[in-house]
C-alpha cells in the first residue's frame, strides 16, 4: 500500500493529520466500529478522565487492528466523536503521538456530540484501515 499525503495547507500537520491521502495498492480493508474506553466486558472506564479515555480507546482500537493483522500504521481514516471538544483538544497530543510513532497522520473528522453509547464515555474513535 502506498500513501501520498495531500495538504494544500500545512496547518493540519500541527494537529497530526493530513487533509487527505491517496491510497494505492490496497488489498485488504478493515472498517472498525467505534472504539471507546471500555474494558473487556464492555464496562466504561475512567469516568471524567479524558486523557485516560483517549489512551484506552486507542488501546482498544489497536486490539481490533491486531485481530485483523494490522497496526495503527494501517489506519487511513480516523473519526473522533467526543462529548467535550475542549477537553479532547487538551489530550490530542497523546493521540497524535501514538499515530506519529506509527508513521501515519490519517485524515479524519472531529465531532462534538451530546453523548455516546454510555453516559460516562467521553471519546469514541472510528477507524478505517488498509493493508
Amino acid at each position: 500500500m502506498q500513501r501520498t499525503a495531500v495538504n494544500p495547507w500545512s496547518w493540519s500537520l500541527n494537529f497530526g493529520f493530513n487533509q487527505a491521502e491517496v491510497i494505492e495498492g490496497q488489498t485488504k480493508v478493515l472498517v472498525c466500529a467505534g472504539q471507546t474506553a471500555v474494558d473487556g466486558d464492555g464496562t466504561p472506564q475512567h469516568a471524567g478522565d479524558m486523557g485516560a479515555q483517549v489512551a484506552l480507546a486507542l488501546d482498544n482500537l489497536e486490539a481490533v487492528l491486531a485481530g485483523a493483522g494490522m497496526t495503527l500504521a494501517n489506519v487511513v481514516r480516523l473519526n473522533m466523536y467526543t462529548t467535550d471538544v475542549d477537553a479532547f483538544l487538551q489530550h490530542v497530543g497523546a493521540l497524535a503521538g501514538r499515530l506519529g510513532a506509527a508513521g501515519v497522520m490519517p485524515p479524519g473528522t472531529l465531532l462534538g456530540v451530546t453523548r455516546l453509547a454510555f453516559p460516562d464515555l467521553m471519546i469514541e474513535l472510528e477507524a478505517t484501515a488498509m493493508a
